[in-house]
């Protein structure tokens, strides 16, 4: 078996039982090898299987043409963790709520499972967060964020003080709940939420999105893709700090005075596309938005009557 493709998924859903078992079947009967770690095949209940292998935890996606994972959002973020390193494309098939950076759908796993063997995809680049963190000058943590890199206040009762620079230059200070610095992928994750505009996949471009900024100036802004972002810790007489997160998954405590700061990575999440439907269909689908209006279910498309 020449081919191979590594399995990610969340085994506690019993939907992802039986689509990676399907999987595993259609694969097998294509002579292509499904890999990953031990305890998640052992979970899935396809370690037996004569066409699953366990990978090298150091480097799973090695030898790998595919991460296929089975999940939601946050699954797929984990996937992207496994393939960013090596520039393997991510496929997603959705098996959460929302699934935004989903490719598939359960329920169509067997035409999945034909597109892999056809090699019949596409592959779309996403611009990824280059994220370090100094104190003093000197560097105390780095990361990378797939979607968003978010500074937090640490303590519920209080919010936390930053003074935000873009490319070099102080832009303003807030007392907020925190700040959101996204990617257009992010911005319909948790910067749509805090009030953050969408931006197409395409856009080369950065969002700052402040929470519960109490503040005059405290609006969404949509940055160019190179601006070179930094968020600090202005101390209180307390002493208190924040909190950072990279996509929901990485985090490290920030101490007063810390410096945060965040650019365009040069390592993007290459993600595999199935059709080449436009990202407005996927907005629709996705946000089940209404697309009827008061007219009917078949509304005319603009410019006809």
């Amino acid at each position: 078996m020449s081919r191979r493709i590594l399995l990610v998924g969340h085994p506690g859903r019993p939907e992802a039982l039986e689509v990676a078992a399907a999987l595993v079947t259609d694969l097998a009967r294509h002579d292509i090898q499904v890999a990953g770690m031990p305890e998640e095949l052992q979970s899935f209940g396809i370690a037996e299987q004569p066409n699953v292998v366990v990978v090298d935890p150091r480097d799973p996606a090695d030898g790998c043409e595919l991460v296929v994972v089975l999940g939601g959002d946050g699954t797929i973020l984990r996937g992207a963790e496994l393939g960013r390193p090596s520039g393997v494309p991510l496929l997603g098939i959705n098996l959460g709520h929302v699934g935004f950076l989903a490719e598939a759908e359960r329920d169509d796993i067997h035409i999945t499972v034909d597109k892999i063997v056809e090699r019949s995809w596409t592959v779309e680049e996403r611009e990824t967060l280059e994220v370090e963190v100094s104190l003093d000058g000197r560097a105390i943590w780095s990361s990378w964020a797939l979607n968003e890199a978010t500074v937090e206040k640490a303590a519920r009762e209080r919010m936390v003080s930053v003074i935000v620079e873009i490319d070099g230059r102080p832009l303003s200070t807030w007392a907020c709940d925190g700040v959101i610095m996204a990617t257009p992928t992010g911005s319909t994750a948790y910067a749509f939420s805090a009030g953050g505009p969408v931006v197409w996949p395409g856009v080369a471009a950065l969002l700052l999105v402040p929470i519960s900024a109490h503040a005059l100036f405290a609006r969404p802004l949509v940055l160019g893709h190179d601006a070179q972002i930094a968020v600090g810790l202005v101390p209180h007489g307390d002493g208190g700090g924040g909190v950072l997160w990279c996509d929901g998954r990485r985090t490290t405590d920030l101490p007063p005075g810390a410096r945060i700061d965040v650019r365009r990575s040069d390592l993007p999440v290459r993600l595999a596309r199935l059709t080449s439907a436009p990202f407005s269909g996927r907005l629709v689908a996705k946000f089940d938005l209404s697309v009827s209006g008061w007219r009917g279910t078949n509304p005319p498309r603009l410019g006809q009557e």
